[in-house]
């Protein structure tokens, strides 16, 4: 498995409480691995400054469609990458590819659409002026890289005729 530099990144491990009846992780928690890895790349989109030094100045998720693609098990520890693919002044859009970091393959996409959000007034806002240039740097350094097939990907379900 190579992993472009560029690519945000996050490791963890599966949790004994993360699994279901079936042995592998739960659907559920394929989302919050990846929600951290959201998190993460927040917090290096503001860095230094911590949230409580934010004056409120977050994000909101709005919309996240998941890929499961292949299992992992308790214990596992699993890689996520993060590609920026789009930014303006109060949006951006990731994609996060969860691997199962020993062996290599990959587990999981989760593409996510969050909006600026300012915690005081509970309401949308642009981001801060550095936090959009640090978004806009990312979508530079991430245009070329190839995008994943499940890249804007939609449930869908061929009718029967």
């Amino acid at each position: 498995m190579e992993i472009d530099p560029r690519l945000f990144q996050l490791r963890a491990s599966v949790k004994p409480e993360w699994i279901d009846e079936y042995g592998h992780l739960n659907m559920a928690y394929y989302v919050l691995i990846c929600d951290h890895a959201t998190a993460a790349f927040w917090d290096t989109m503001n860095a230094p400054r911590l949230q409580d030094e934010r004056d409120g100045a977050e994000y909101a998720v709005v919309e996240t469609h998941v890929n499961y693609l292949d299992e992992v098990r308790e214990g596992d520890p699993v890689l996520v990458t993060t590609q920026v693919i789009a930014a303006d002044t109060k949006r951006y859009r990731l994609f996060h590819r969860m691997y199962h970091e020993d062996k290599g393959y990959l587990a999981a996409t989760n593409e996510v659409m969050s909006l600026g959000f300012n915690l005081n007034t509970r309401g949308m806002m642009e981001f801060v002026p550095e936090v959009y240039d640090r978004l806009q740097q990312a979508v530079a350094d991430h245009a070329d890289m190839e995008q994943d097939r499940n890249l804007g990907r939609a449930i869908g379900q061929a009718r029967k005729r």
